[in-house]
């Protein structure tokens, strides 16, 4: 067998596990591991956040439409046309006579 056919078919046995310098091997793999383990599991928090953000999005738009549509729904019962309606039922019409502007003078003593 030549040397490259050796080395690789050493490298799949794992003898680079069980040698002399297996160590040093394993220290590598281990913190490689070790890496990998927190690559993915701030992979699957930033997910988590993600979706979070994407649901608070969501819940955000919602939020906003109930509020245009109670502030337009506001502004209508507001308007003079829908107060007389409402008060004629309570017998309550709109004065005939206009206010009459009252003047206070004061007297200096």
């Amino acid at each position: 067998m030549s040397k490259v056919k050796k080395g690789l078919y050493g490298f799949l046995r794992g003898s680079f596990l069980t040698d002399e310098a297996a160590f040093k091997n394993w220290r590598i793999i281990v913190f490689i591991v070790g890496l990998l383990l927190i690559m993915i599991s701030s992979g699957h928090q930033a997910d988590k956040k993600a979706i979070l953000i994407a649901h608070l999005n969501k819940e955000k738009r919602e939020l906003r439409e109930e509020y245009v549509d109670t502030s337009s729904r506001l502004e209508r019962m507001e308007m003079e046309s829908s107060v007389k309606k409402r008060v004629k039922s309570l017998g309550i019409e709109p004065s005939t006579t206009p206010p009459k502007k009252i003047k206070v003078t004061y007297k200096d003593s």
